[in-house]
């Protein structure tokens, strides 16, 4: 999928049903990216989440070598923290992670290798 692609993509979603509230259902990861996707159109939070992710995983490497917890601890924080900024403050939604902590996390990193790769604009 072009960067093209995954930004029309995006912007065709919806959260949920608008008469209801009530949460959409995904069978599995694949029936859920692009609904992930939608709720990253904005720029500005998709930076964050990538800035996040890459504290994380500075956090996770430097746990590692030094056997600290604190540094995993940290990086989580760090993590979810730029990525809750950019929901709330840029994007105006609800982070996904709040209904689909699981699927969330999953999107999270195809996201971030699709931003590495081209595939979705950083």
């Amino acid at each position: 999928m072009t960067a093209q692609a995954s930004v029309s993509l995006m912007s065709e979603m919806t959260t949920t049903d608008a008469s209801n509230d009530t949460p959409m259902t995904f069978s599995n990861f694949d029936e859920f990216y692009p609904f992930y996707l939608s709720q990253h159109q904005n720029q500005t939070c998709r930076r964050l989440h990538f800035a996040g992710s890459t504290l994380g995983l500075l956090g996770l490497g430097a746990a590692v070598v030094t056997r600290k917890k604190r540094y995993l601890a940290a990086g989580i924080v760090a993590g979810y923290g730029c990525a809750w900024v950019g929901h709330f403050f840029f994007e105006h939604n609800k982070p996904a992670t709040f209904q689909y902590p699981l699927y969330s996390f999953m999107g999270d990193w195809v996201m971030y290798k699709d931003m590495l790769t081209g595939k979705i604009p950083l």
